[in-house]
Parts: structure tokens; sequence; C-alpha cells
């Protein structure tokens, strides 16, 4: 595969590390987390999540957090109504993924929404996340921590600096509206998670992928 050109450009989406309503009667409390990123290799949202357990186990709070990555429990977007249904108890999730259940979460992963991480630290305490809260809270389903990361392009052709640099590309996007930007600029567009955007580039499947850049560096698309 050739080295693969990008450009942090934007901001890709909101991972959300969110807890469900959990009634126990037990003085231990044994909890699943799940989400879909590989575990145990540094990748700062299995981190997020592995600090959260690791903190209730040290301070010996009677609650043990199994954490399962690499979506070894749950796939990615099956694990909104997981949530909302008791059969998981927390998961670090792209809350886009459910934008099929609630289309207002469609909203965290806009294209240009957010223009660095400071702006990402105010929009958490604004309004618009209020409201977004205020449905998951309606579900039963309580932020633990806002994460807001950084994405860019990957490209086996060239570098993507301006729209017109997509056209008659196939790509894979983050989200619907990206996939809608993008279609908009001339490329076409194909699906998949960001654990297939290495082996679509190395196979041609794909010319160019938008990720995070916690993605391009987990699955070594940089390369």
């Amino acid at each position: 595969m050739n080295k693969a050109n990008y450009v942090g450009a934007l901001i890709a989406g909101a991972a959300l590390a969110m807890v469900g309503a959990t009634t126990v009667h037990a003085a231990d409390i044994e909890l699943k987390a799940s989400h879909q990123w590989p575990g145990g290799k540094g990748d700062i949202r299995d981190e997020m999540v592995q600090m959260i357990a690791r903190h209730m186990a040290d301070n010996n709070t009677g609650v043990d957090i199994k954490v399962y990555p690499g979506k070894s429990l749950f796939k990615p977007k099956e694990q909104w109504g997981a949530m909302t249904k008791g059969r998981l108890d927390m998961t670090a999730f792209p809350l886009d993924y459910a934008a099929g259940r609630h289309p207002e979460f469609n909203l965290t992963l806009m294209p240009g929404l957010v223009k660095n991480h400071a702006h990402a630290r105010r929009l958490n305490k604004s309004e618009f996340m209020n409201r977004i809260k205020k449905i998951m809270d309606d579900e039963g389903v309580m932020v633990l921590a806002d994460t807001w990361l950084a994405g860019g392009f990957v490209s086996t052709k060239e570098c993507v600096l301006e729209p017109d640099d997509v056209k008659g590309m196939n790509f894979r996007a983050a989200g619907k509206r990206f996939e809608q930007m993008l279609a908009a600029a001339g490329a076409s567009i194909t699906s998949m998670p960001s654990s297939e955007i290495y082996s679509g580039l190395q196979t041609g499947v794909l010319d160019g992928a938008v990720t995070s850049a916690s993605s391009l560096v987990s699955y070594r698309i940089y390369e």
C-alpha cells in the first residue's frame, strides 16, 4: 500500500463514556463495559474506559468493571440499544451511531461543528449539549465523560486539501453528514467500520477515508 497522505482538518465527533441505569442489591457490583476499539494497545478510548475500571478497583469501591474491547461483546451500533435495555452497563460510544433512534445525535458529528478542543470544551457546557444529554437522560443513560476527537483525511492517491481533491475517489466517511459532504464534492461512498479502513485501502476498495486521529494511529492507517 502506498504511504497514505493525510491532513488533520476537523473534529471527527463526540465519543461519550456512558453508563446505563442499573439496579443492584449486592454489596459487590459487577458491571460490563463495551467498546469497539483495540484493547491494551494505548488507544485513548480504551484507556478512558480502563481508567475508570482501575479507579473503581484501586479505591475498594466494591465495583468490578469488566471491559470488553474490540467489539467483543456487542457490535458498535448495538451498544446504544443494549444500554437502554439494561444489557450493557457502560460504553465509550460515538453518539452518532444512535442517530437512527434519535436524529438529534447526528449533530455531534457535523463537519466543521467544532473548531478545536477549546471550542469543544465550551460546547460541552452549552445549551446545545444540555439538550442532547436530556434526550440521553430520558433513555436512562448518564454521561460520565465527553471526549471530542480530532480527525483527518487519508488517501492512497494524493493529499486532500480542498473539496475538488476527493472528486472521483471512493471514500469511507465518518457519519452520514460527512458522507453527504464528500458525495457533494464528487466522491463515491463505501460504508465500513474504522477497523476495516486499513484493509480497504490496501486492497483498493477505498481510495481514501475520514476518521479520528486515534483510529489513524490504533489501526496503523498512517502506513
